[in-house]
């Protein structure tokens, strides 16, 4: 009995997993299928292996631009709401009072706001903000790396926020009495332990901001600064779709995404287990 069980409920996995994977599996066969050939059978392999469509792709998407561009907004944007969010949780986890717990409930309920509710909003004072002051918040990276901190902080001082109630107060307190500062106890202690949050906010937010196509096309105008999302868009026009070359293009952007998600993926689990279970 115990074995049919379990052969039905590999079977119903292998059967999910199928499914799960299907997009990637439609993706990178038709990469390399002419638009006639992948018109007839979408889920078809392909007749010969050609890499014409990546070149095409690359070239057209000014791929090498693109990715930069994509690259330095995520390095930056994760950089900073690790290095923000993490400090900002830690002081309120150890701070207390009425206040600390009200400030945390604020970031918690920005998290249920949906981003399309307050988008254009956000780009009138974005707008106003590089008008009427010297720094220059839409067209610009500066301006979409702020804005990424902002609707990213909420959920890294969420996860932040559980995993350090789960380090024992005694060794900041020990590391107090010999003499340490806040900033070294935090850097030197406590931000060496939150390692497993500190890898999951990475990843989501790598996977959020790298494949982010709406933020960027309301904030940026110029070709020189599109990112890898915006450039694919190029393959979707009025009158013609180049599928082919646009899924070459979702390979090459994938690719880099699934391999870190692939080498971090338990430091994931443990973070988020942390945080949302603690928390």
């Amino acid at each position: 009995m115990k074995k049919a069980r379990g052969g039905i409920l590999g079977a119903i996995l292998i059967l999910f997993s199928i499914i799960w994977l299907s997009p990637l599996y439609i993706v990178l066969v038709n990469s390399f299928k002419s638009r006639s050939e992948m018109y007839a059978n979408v889920l078809a392999l392909p007749e010969q292996l050609t890499w014409t469509y990546y070149t095409e792709a690359f070239a057209k998407m000014n791929f090498g631009t693109s990715f930069l561009n994509s690259l330095l907004l995520t390095l930056a944007s994760i950089f900073l709401i690790v290095v923000l969010s993490s400090m900002a949780a830690w002081m309120l986890a150890r701070t207390g009072g009425k206040l600390s717990y009200i400030l945390f409930g604020v970031f918690i309920a920005t998290m249920l706001i949906p981003f399309q509710t307050i988008m254009m909003p956000l780009m009138q004072v974005m707008s106003w903000i590089g008008k009427n002051t010297i720094f220059q918040m839409l067209n610009s990276r500066g301006g979409l790396i702020y804005m990424y901190i902002g609707f990213g902080a909420s959920m890294a001082i969420f996860l932040y926020h559980g995993f350090v109630k789960t380090i024992p107060i005694s060794i900041e307190e020990a590391a107090t009495i010999d003499g340490g500062n806040k900033w070294n106890i935090f850097w030197r202690i406590v931000f060496p332990i939150l390692k497993p949050t500190t890898v999951t906010v990475i990843i989501l937010d790598v996977i959020w901001i790298w494949n982010d196509y709406l933020l960027p096309s309301l904030t940026l105008t110029s070709r020189d600064l599109r990112t890898i999302p915006l450039s694919t868009a190029k393959f979707f026009g009025q009158y013609q779709n180049e599928w082919n070359m646009a899924m070459a293009a979702l390979a090459m952007t994938i690719i880099p995404v699934v391999l870190l998600y692939i080498f971090a993926q338990k430091y994931i689990i443990k973070g988020v287990a942390a945080g949302s279970v603690k928390g």
